[in-house]
């Protein structure tokens, strides 16, 4: 059976600040993804939110893209608002970029990640979804995960692996169209590492195996400024992962979030700290941050989800978490300075390029004596 899993997310109002969506919201988001399945549109759903971004996960025989799908996450996530709105909560409709709906909620400010895949006897996948960070969030362990023995032992241990894996790596600073390179591993590594250091400007957007051409993993792409043309807010990325025989088992995706890696987010957006994997269901806190990544581990047959497993819910992780707030602490101390705040390319989008358009005029050119 050929099933579609669309994974649709938007910030469309929170409680106390930058914290997460109230019960209220979760449950009117609930009850529009009900009407939905009753009405056969959708197969199954859920509803999560990690920080103050809510989450649509649904199953459906559509494929990608469909207008419908998009559809019913725009008109939940524009209810969403309203009923944020109606309890006086911060930034109510902040993702919604767009005043009405065009066939595809990307370019208007959700982000969205989406499969359509043949399901196998058995069908593991993870979703994953960050907060207070951009896309590029997922270049480390995405590809580490999938192109290096350290992470995944199946590149050594499983004879299918040979192949290796193909990395689609998407240009986010182009605006005028989606401008793709298609890359694989083992031929290409040094070149993808080439782009893949620069995480704000090169993204990857899918993963496919090299013997089978299935889709192994996707990642939403978004990046608001580039919509609004200014900082709105996060672009706080989700990313669908399958699992297991051909593709890496789920501790080898896991596997290299535990360096809790650096990453542009954080507080307006503007600094690095370290991603800090946490528990379903996790607020944002600490300097309107740190960058957090939660993942749900599920099933999928004939298109109905089992229960999640929290993956991050596990004692490994309290030491990892400690790291990331050892290592977010330590950056945090340089305050505004050096490579704890974004560079120009990212500040561009907020008030420091207005400042500095009036610092200009205290600047004199110095006449030297001969």
């Amino acid at each position: 059976m050929k099933t579609t899993l669309s994974l649709i997310k938007a910030d469309t109002g929170s409680v106390g600040g930058h914290n997460r969506p109230s019960e209220a919201m979760l449950a009117k988001a609930r009850e529009f993804q009900a009407q939905a399945m009753s009405k056969g549109l959708l197969i199954d759903s859920r509803v999560t939110f990690t920080g103050d971004d809510i989450a649509l996960l649904m199953t459906h025989t559509k494929g990608v893209d469909n207008p419908d799908i998009h559809k019913l996450a725009w008109d939940t996530f524009i209810e969403t608002t309203k009923i944020a709105k109606s309890q006086g909560l911060y930034g109510a409709g902040q993702d919604l970029l767009k005043d009405a709906f065009s066939g595809n909620v990307r370019g208007m400010g959700p982000g969205s990640a989406e499969i359509e895949l043949e399901e196998r006897p058995a069908e593991p996948f993870v979703v994953f979804a960050a907060d207070k960070c951009g896309p590029g969030v997922f270049n480390y362990p995405l590809f580490e995960g999938f192109a290096n023995p350290y992470h995944n032992a199946g590149l050594l241990l499983a004879p299918d692996f040979g192949a290796g894996f193909t990395f689609n790596i998407m240009d986010v600073n182009n605006t005028e169209a989606d401008s793709v390179a298609t890359m694989a591993v083992p031929a290409d590594y040094y070149d993808i590492c080439t782009l893949l250091r620069d995480p704000n400007h090169y993204v990857i957007e899918s993963v496919v195996e090299n013997a089978t051409g299935l889709t192994a993993a996707v990642a939403s792409t978004s990046r608001l400024h580039n919509i609004a043309g200014k900082y709105v807010g996060k672009d706080d990325p989700v990313a669908i992962v399958r699992t297991q025989k051909q593709f890496p088992s789920t501790g080898e995706i896991l596997s290299p979030w535990a360096l809790a890696h650096y990453t542009l987010g954080d507080n307006r957006g503007s600094h690095h700290v370290a991603v800090m994997p946490v528990k379903q269901g996790s607020i944002i806190s600490y300097f309107d941050g740190p960058t957090i990544v939660s993942a749900a581990g599920y099933c999928v047959h004939e298109g109905k989800l089992t229960e999640a497993v929290d993956l991050f819910d596990q004692p490994f992780w309290d030491i990892i978490r400690n790291k990331a707030s050892e290592k977010t602490l330590e950056m945090r101390r340089q305050g505004f300075y050096g490579p704890a705040m974004a560079g120009m390319d990212e500040l561009e989008y907020t008030g420091v390029v207005e400042n500095l358009k009036k610092l200009k005029d205290k600047f004199a050119i110095r006449e030297h004596k001969k």
